[in-house]
């Protein structure tokens, strides 16, 4: 698969041979689907549970004669009832931390760029390279490629000015090739990769 590869300023630089091993696969919602769950899992923390009767240190001593006291029969100061005791049918403890083969997610990020480029949401560029960390100066450049919702992975790392110029605009991110992943990709309408990300990716999945 050939693309044509653009500068940032939006001229022509070239062209690039993808592998189609990693952007010419066939969409599979159910894959996708898989490793979704499976970030968005992996983002939650360990629920809290409460401790319950069994739980409290509470005295079991009974609190006083079955009969003739004029008051309930307690027999336990645990129970749910009584300051200091056990919560009645508390939450428990729940770990959210999924497991998912390497070859499930391999496959997943090669099927979210397959469908970037099969959608024609897929574009390169040669870097990322920003003269400045101006905000300004990058909205500029965005409108001339005509993206209002992208993002760019780079190489190794994300060029500094870029990063700091995108980091306060509404869907616009920046991500070096490493942090690439399914989710993010399909959360956005354009997918912007440098040669060095092509490389990076190319590497990564067919590893």
């Amino acid at each position: 698969m050939k693309l044509e590869v653009k500068t940032f300023d939006n001229a022509a630089s070239g062209d690039i041979e993808l592998s189609e091993s990693v952007f010419g696969m066939p969409a599979r919602a159910d894959i996708l689907h898989r490793v979704v769950t499976w970030q968005l899992e992996k983002r939650r923390a360990t629920a809290r549970g409460a401790r319950e009767r069994s739980d409290v240190a509470r005295t079991g001593k009974k609190l006083g004669n079955q009969k003739g006291g004029g008051v309930a029969r307690h027999g336990n100061r645990a129970a749910p009832q009584f300051t200091g005791g056990g919560k009645a049918h508390g939450p428990r403890v729940r770990d959210f931390d999924p497991g998912l083969n390497k070859k499930i997610r391999r496959l997943g990020l090669a099927t979210a760029l397959s469908v970037k480029a099969a959608e024609g949401k897929l574009m390169i560029v040669e870097n990322l390279t920003l003269g400045e960390a101006k905000t300004k100066t990058l909205i500029a450049r965005l409108a001339g490629l005509g993206i209002t919702s992208g993002l760019f992975i780079d190489g190794d790392a994300v060029d500094q000015h870029f990063g700091l110029a995108c980091a306060n605009l509404h869907k616009i991110d920046a991500l070096p090739a490493i942090g690439a992943n399914v989710y993010d990709i399909l959360n956005h309408d354009t997918l912007v990769l440098t040669r060095a990300a092509v490389a990076s990716l190319e590497a990564r999945v067919n590893g």
